[in-house]
């Protein structure tokens, strides 16, 4: 599913996913991990539908499971005991909800990131960044397109050799390896090739020359602008106000930091804002689309 959102211009796209990683990166506080998890679960969901709903639960939620069981029997840091592990170590309040909280970033990112390769496509990041520095936005667009391209690829491999019996699903133990060797070796071979043929042919196109022009349908209207400004402003908010230590949270040795304030609350409130800018988008154009409907 392709949002309105997606169709901004691709200065739009960056600056919104920038502001959302490094916060989400940054900002340790409860709220803002909450607020970053919850959002980004709804975005995903949004852009990808069943698709995102059964990746969020088969893999982020065992994820987020699995890292918070891990970090109280590893770190035992903090003040508040709560009782003693087998070994001998304490098992503190703050490793535990230090784990939690680490889960939710490490979620919250991956949910960010699948959202952000559904709207920032190759030619959006090509377009921003190939004049400044084009060898490297080529490298990193390719690398960002590998992967999907790579797992559709290998199914088409795998389908072909199923139907002639050599697959990794067919024959003892033995045989199946060969067959999982033979794929990834088509899989590398054309991965190679691959590479080569795009590098000659954005050779031969001219790419990275001085003085070369590249046609681009991206024009930042009013309507990109109006939105940009609205990124800007909550993203600044947010950063001059984390900076001030409006959204400051520490875990260790005790967890103490700003639970509450008018300061704080409207800080969370800009954070809630400017990640749900892409929904309010698309709900505020699907509204004026529906009225425009009505009236015709």
């Amino acid at each position: 599913m392709r949002d309105a959102f997606s169709s901004y211009h691709p200065l739009v796209n960056f600056s919104y996913f920038t502001f959302v990683f490094a916060f989400s990166m940054v900002f340790m506080h409860p709220v803002c991990l909450g607020i970053s998890l919850m959002c980004a679960f709804i975005y995903s969901i949004y852009l990808k539908g069943s698709r995102a709903v059964k990746f969020n639960f088969k893999f982020l939620l065992p994820t987020m499971l699995i890292t918070a069981v891990m970090n109280p029997a590893f770190n035992h840091e903090g003040a508040t005991i709560l009782t003693y592990l087998h070994s001998g170590n304490p098992l503190t309040l703050e490793s535990i909800v230090y784990g939690i909280a680490a889960s939710a970033m490490l979620s919250a990112m991956v949910c960010w990131f699948s959202c952000y390769n559904e709207i920032m496509t190759s030619d959006k990041f090509v377009y921003l960044f190939g004049r400044i520095i084009p060898s490297l936005s080529l490298i990193l667009s390719m690398s960002l397109r590998f992967v999907p391209k790579f797992k559709a690829h290998i199914k088409e491999v795998s389908q072909a050799q199923r139907c002639i019996g050599r697959d990794v699903s067919n024959g003892g133990i033995m045989e199946r390896a060969r067959h999982g060797v033979t794929i990834l070796s088509i899989m590398i071979t054309w991965a190679l090739e691959n590479a080569i043929e795009t590098a000659d042919s954005m050779k031969s196109r001219g790419y990275g020359l001085a003085g070369r022009t590249a046609f681009s349908l991206y024009r930042l209207d009013n309507r990109d602008k109006k939105a940009l400004g609205v990124i800007f402003v909550l993203g600044f908010f947010v950063l001059t106000g984390g900076i001030l230590g409006g959204l400051k949270w520490r875990y260790f040795p005790t967890m103490k930091g700003k639970a509450s304030g008018i300061f704080s609350v409207s800080l969370w409130l800009a954070y809630l804002g400017l990640c749900l800018v892409p929904v309010i988008v698309d709900r505020v154009e699907e509204h004026q689309w529906k009225a425009t409907q009505s009236k015709i």
